[in-house]
């Protein structure tokens, strides 16, 4: 078996969550267990131990885990971009269309610096909104977004090839039909 049908298998499917027809794709059982745990970030490491990096970005809230984790093993600093009102110092914001609304998300002004090299980090692709909100701001900041990240792509609703229209190469380790 292969690490990537290892990592689909252990991904729990949550009907008519957070709303009726949606099938919510939850990786927390991803993160309890710390053999699918390991054998995840071990994915994520290997694909971007020489990759030049220079900063992980992690998108609110999953990104957080995977993408600070992913820093501490590749020896990098970890952003954060979170919902709006969360971070403490000067931010920049940028909003987003959601599968079911819109929100908008923000990084600290300080967060990267012109020419860093960053990856962006989610748990999941739908729609790729808030994947190319991430990207804005890290760009508004002069940082260069290398890949966009992901464990869960949802082809469907078309997120990642929104993503590779835009320009962005993006990576995520399986697919899911239906959302």
């Amino acid at each position: 078996m292969h690490d990537t049908d290892y990592i689909r298998r252990h991904i729990r499917t949550v009907s008519d969550w957070p709303e009726p027809g949606v099938q919510f794709r939850d990786i927390t059982p991803l993160l309890q267990n710390a053999r699918t745990l390991r054998v995840m970030m071990d994915l994520f490491v290997h694909r971007y131990m020489g990759a030049k990096l220079d900063v992980v970005a992690g998108i609110d809230a999953r990104g957080f885990i995977i993408g600070a984790i992913l820093a501490h093993e590749l020896n990098l600093g970890f952003v954060p971009i979170r919902k709006q009102g969360k971070l403490p110092f000067e931010t920049i914001a940028e909003e987003y269309e959601l599968e079911y609304g819109s929100a908008s998300v923000e990084i600290h002004a300080d967060a990267c610096a012109p020419g860093d090299r960053v990856l962006l980090i989610d748990d999941l692709i739908a729609t790729g909104g808030t994947m190319i909100a991430g990207r804005k701001l890290i760009e508004r900041l002069g940082g260069h977004v290398v890949e966009g990240a992901a464990i869960v792509d949802l082809p469907e609703l078309g997120g990642s090839e929104r993503l590779r229209a835009a320009g962005l190469a993006v990576y995520t380790m399986v697919e899911f039909a239906g959302h």
